[in-house]
């Protein structure tokens, strides 16, 4: 092979919330750059310093030190200064699917601006991979990927052939499921391999004798990869002189102060032919199973669902909008700020929760921000547009609204409407209530466009307070009669809007509740449902006649892991609900929704034994902890809320817990027939076949999994699909049973140091929200998959004044078709013109897609626009597997 080449690249992997807050590492930061600039100014050896693939590094030290924006964007564009691809080293399964696009769309718009390309898709300490991330990265046009987790290296004297999750090189090939193949580099020996490099001639002797025998192991060519940092690492000033002294050392070696872009150039000029080919996802398969993280999935459950909340409203509601609104721009700058805000909270220690609770306070502030700023802007951008449209109503008590979905679908929407009220300006606001209180409500139904009546059903609020807020003046208080208005309602085109009318009218719902008390069932066309005295419920798929006895009942178990890793106690201790007793409360029973709500109280241990502290003082590692649960007992209520709707194909539940118990976890178990040796998760661009049983190497009693949106399990004729809001984690056990994980409380962060988290522990009510979903065969068989995906999403209602625009009262502003195909965007184009829409195939057979546009063309996750597909209506073949965006051109 030659001469040797060892390439050392400075860089600190910067995690920028983790054991210290974010100011806190921030401090850190500054100190490292300011240390940075001047090493580039004065060393013209030191080549490059790799800004651990993310450019929110540059944003975070700008922010402190604006003066140096000039003298930073300057070694950014000689490429002295590495940044991108990424916005932020985000977790890749515990962030939507969308999320991971936005990443790489502003973190690569970013990179162009201050003059770099990315070409490296850096992944140096994510939890695990997608495996869609070679397709994503090749649509970037990148072909280069970077990886610390995932793939066991073996070296040449273990070689292992014909394993997905084994690399005898450090190097590899990695392929998506479409067959897109990028080149992997694995970091065998970790990203700090080559840190703080010894200067001294006997200390660096000893040092690269060691270093070089490791890398050389896994090497597949004579290019040798050194990392000179790790975590918060501050600059070695002095790394040229080590270089220096290195070279004179070792005359058979060259070392050279370097960057990936050297490094992957001389790497690419001797691969091999006889490269591994690693397929798909990369969650540390081929391990013992006790250091994979997969059970941040749970750790601070309440983070993983106001994220989904949020991207939700990202990508579902404030994005799609863009399309029909007339400020491009306003629309494009504010999606960027909540999309950049949103991600503030995406790195891998960030929402994985295993950081110390200051990090996690300041998150949940953050998605509070990105909630209410993205509600507000939704509610006004909807406003403006209805003032341009025909909002008027011969009846003088019509109550105009706008109906905006983002997809075809059959719902039923309750929404709060103020069908009456009254300005502080016009009485005096003492006297208001008592006037609104005292009007007679009238029967309600709503008027679609086309004069179709559909009977609503109304539940009265009283008076409540609000205000108007003019474009033109003061902010107008007022008091209002307020209620809420259920009704179901169809929408056969993918995004729109629709201007109806609440209207005093004779037209009453017809039919009775779906619920039957006598047989404590709830009963709608699709499904019945059958509420046991334990709490539990058996379903029943009236389409199929397919049973599911025992849904629901649940499981606490002691952890004494942590943040990381979920441990059971050395006593196994486990409580269940199979024996317990329940009652039910009905809430609502109508023709449209029927809802029952289930209170159980399950007695359980307290906490762990007081021997847990001592084993977390002395840093026990978790798979040697022993502590059992403590004797002292007490209670653990659970809420139950079942929620039929009428057409649903799946019944909605919600679980509200009162947790006063420390170090355990609470799942809820699902048995499927008979279960198989396989199951399907939605995971990012993906629904991923997962075997029920791990590999022969995992010695973790638990093979606990990611989930995105859903876990789905069949036993070959009969499944069920588990569709959860936040909820990450889940497990086969048994073969037949989906246990889904609704709390985890623990309290440590756990990995090198002692950093207690009581917060972690989530005392206080915690809630859970998720969709059981029957049917014939798999997921994938029954295309179930987008009823689960649309599971969380409902039409955004807005109530507008009336005024006598001339825009149409409805709006489609394109159409799609594709039965099998999932939609996961509808935005404006970052510059301003044509619209951007993704779908993605999840199966094994090539679909058929047809649009129906303007001018319609491919494009790449990043928006930028290639061959032309066609003009007005168009359709294309979509491969098995496959990511596809377009651009429907408006100019």
């Amino acid at each position: 092979m030659g001469k040797k080449t060892a390439h050392i690249i400075s860089h600190s992997h910067w995690d920028r919330e983790w054991y210290m807050s974010l100011e806190e590492h921030k401090y850190y930061l500054v100190k490292l750059f300011d240390d940075l600039l001047a090493k580039l100014k004065e060393d013209p050896d030191f080549h490059s310093f790799h800004l651990d693939g993310q450019t929110i590094m540059v944003d975070d030290y700008l922010g402190v030190r604006p003066e140096r924006e000039a003298e930073v964007k300057a070694y950014i564009r000689e490429g002295r200064l590495i940044v991108g691809p990424w916005y932020i080293l985000q977790d890749a399964f515990l962030t939507s699917s969308e999320a991971n696009v936005r990443n790489l769309l502003y973190g690569m718009k970013d990179t162009a601006e201050w003059g770099q390309d990315g070409y490296l898709g850096y992944y140096p300490d994510t939890f695990g991979v997608y495996g869609q991330a070679p397709q994503l990265l090749k649509q970037a046009g990148i072909d280069t990927a970077a990886f610390g987790r995932g793939v066991t290296p073996t070296g040449f004297n273990n070689q292992v052939h014909h394993d997905e999750f084994s690399s005898p090189y450090s190097e590899m090939v990695w392929e998506a499921p479409d067959g897109t193949q990028v080149l992997g580099i694995l970091f065998a020996n970790w990203y700090s391999n080559g840190n703080e490099v010894p200067s001294d001639r006997e200390g660096a002797k000893a040092y690269w004798e060691k270093k070089l025998a490791e890398s050389e192991r896994f090497a597949s060519t004579s290019q040798l990869l050194y990392m000179n940092g790790c975590d918060h690492q501050p600059l070695q000033a002095d790394i040229t002189t080590a270089i220096e002294v290195a070279n004179e050392l070792m005359p058979d070696v060259t070392f050279k102060h370097s960057s990936f872009k050297a490094y992957i150039d001389d790497v690419k000029n001797e691969l091999p032919d006889d490269l591994q080919t690693i397929r798909g996802e990369m969650r540390n398969q081929k391990t013992d199973g006790w250091s994979t993280l997969v059970n941040t999935a749970s750790a601070r459950i309440y983070l993983k669902q106001a994220n989904d909340h949020c991207q939700l409203l990202l990508e579902k509601v404030l994005e799609p909008l863009g399309v029909l609104v007339g400020d491009r721009d306003l629309h494009r700058d504010f999606s960027e700020y909540y999309w950049k805000l949103l991600m503030e909270n995406h790195p891998h220690d960030s929402i994985c929760g295993c950081s110390v609770d200051e990090v996690h306070r300041e998150m949940v502030t953050r998605f509070e921000k990105v909630e209410k700023g993205a509600q507000r802007f939704i509610h006004e951008q909807l406003r403006d547009m209805a003032s341009g449209l025909d909002t008027g109503h011969a009846d003088p008590l019509a109550v105009p609204l706008i109906l905006f979905h983002t997809e075809a679908s059959s719902r039923v929407i309750t929404q709060k409407v103020m069908v009456d009220k009254i300005y502080f300006s016009d009485r005096d606001f003492r006297e208001i209530p008592g006037l609104l209180k005292g009007r007679e409500l009238p029967v309600y139904a709503l008027e679609r466009a086309d004069g179709t009546l559909i009977p609503v059903h109304v539940e009265d609020h009283g008076v409540s307070f609000g205000y108007d807020l003019p474009r033109d003046g003061f902010r107008r208080p007022y008091y209002g009669r307020e209620i809420s208005i259920t009704f179901p309602i169809d929408f056969t085109t993918a995004l729109g809007y629709e201007v109806v009318h609440l209207i005093p009218s004779d037209e009453r719902i017809v039919g009775e509740g779906m619920w039957n008390e006598e047989k404590r069932q709830l009963e709608n066309g699709n499904l019945l449902v059958t509420i046991h005295e334990n709490g539990s419920y058996s379903l029943v798929d009236k389409r199929t006649g397919y049973k599911y006895p025992n849904l629901g009942v649940y499981e606490d178990s002691g952890d004494i892991g942590n943040e990381y890793m979920f441990k059971e106690t050395g006593d196994r201790l486990r409580f269940t609900t199979e024996d317990a007793l329940s009652a039910i409360d009905v809430v609502t029973d109508t023709p449209y929704k029927s809802i029952v709500e289930i209170r159980t109280t399950m007695i359980i241990p307290k906490s762990a034994h007081e021997h847990l502290q001592q084993e977390r003082e002395n840093l026990v590692w978790h798979p040697e902890r022993t502590s059992t649960r403590s004797e002292e007992l007490t209670e653990f209520p659970i809420t139950t809320t079942l929620t039929l709707l009428k057409g649903a194909e799946g019944l909605k539940v919600d679980v509200k817990m009162d947790n006063q118990v420390r170090d355990h976890r609470i799942r809820a178990r699902f048995p499927v027939g008979k279960g198989n040796d396989h199951h399907y998760a939605d995971s990012i661009f993906e629904i991923v076949k997962r075997p029920n049983q791990p590999e022969r190497q995992w010695a973790n009693p638990t093979f606990d999994h990611h989930m995105q949106r859903f876990a789905s399990l069949d036993d070959g004729v009969q499944g069920l699909t588990v569709a959860g809001i936040g909820l990450h984690e889940y497990e086969i056990t048994g073969g037949n049973v989906v246990e889904l994980t609704l709390l985890r409380s623990v309290g440590e962060l756990g990995d090198w140091g002692v950093f207690d988290t009581p917060e972690a522990q989530c005392i206080g009510e915690q809630s859970a929200s998720f969709m059981i979903i029957p049917h014939a065969g798999s997921v994938l068989e029954s295309n179930m998959y987008n009823r689960a995906y649309s599971y969380p999403i409902d039409p955004t209602v807005v109530q507008v004044e009336r005024n006598d625009g001339n825009g149409s009262r409805v709006e489609a502003p394109f159409k799609w078709t594709g039965e099998s195909l999932t939609l996961t965007a509808i935005k404006p184009s970052l510059k301003g013109t044509g619209i951007i829409v993704r779908w993605f195939n999840p199966t094994a057979e090539e679909q058929l897609l047809i649009v129906e546009g303007s001018v319609l063309y491919r494009s790449t996750i990043l928006e930028e626009k290639k061959e032309q597909i066609g003009t007005g209506k168009a359709a294309c073949a979509v491969r098995p597997y496959e990511i596809i965006t377009m651009i429907i051109d408006e100019e």
